[in-house]
């Protein structure tokens, strides 16, 4: 039985946090997932808020990100370290930035594997299923409580 692991979520901007941001897309969408390398990268890659989640010893684990239009995107978590609450952890900080920065409600496009995990978060799917980047997906939303956190 794998042991659960101890991790923390950051908040890192672009020019900080690319080289660490870079690497974990590189081995998770474009290694694993053989999304092509041209479709990974794009022109929301500077503007974006990032979360990247590491272990005690300050290795990277995982990467999202906030685009300035309220989307949720490229939420990545290595294979070795999925089904420990990582990508919730950062899922949840991401929606937290959203709400700082005065979004009323996001959306993303969810690859349809992961549905259910977003619908556990709240997010409900809009629309037929598409392709990107030769995979399924489909949108989904969440409106976001203006509760104070």
């Amino acid at each position: 039985m794998k042991s659960e692991p101890n991790f923390r979520v950051c908040t890192v901007e672009w020019r900080d946090g690319m080289e660490t941001i870079r690497r974990l897309r590189e081995e998770v969408f474009i290694k694993e997932q053989e999304v092509p390398v041209r479709e990974e990268w794009d022109e929301y890659d500077a503007v974006s808020l990032y979360v990247i989640a590491v272990d005690e010893s300050g290795r990277p684990l995982g990467t999202g990100r906030l685009s300035p239009g309220g989307k949720i995107g490229r939420l990545a978590v290595l294979r070795e370290h999925r089904r420990h609450g990582i990508g919730s952890a950062m899922l949840k900080a991401l929606l937290e930035m959203a709400k700082k920065e005065g979004h009323h409600t996001v959306f993303l496009h969810a690859q349809c594997q992961a549905l259910q995990f977003y619908a556990k978060q709240g997010f409900t799917a809009q629309g037929p299923e598409f392709m990107e980047a030769g995979i399924a997906h489909r949108k989904m939303t969440l409106t976001l409580s203006r509760q104070a956190r």
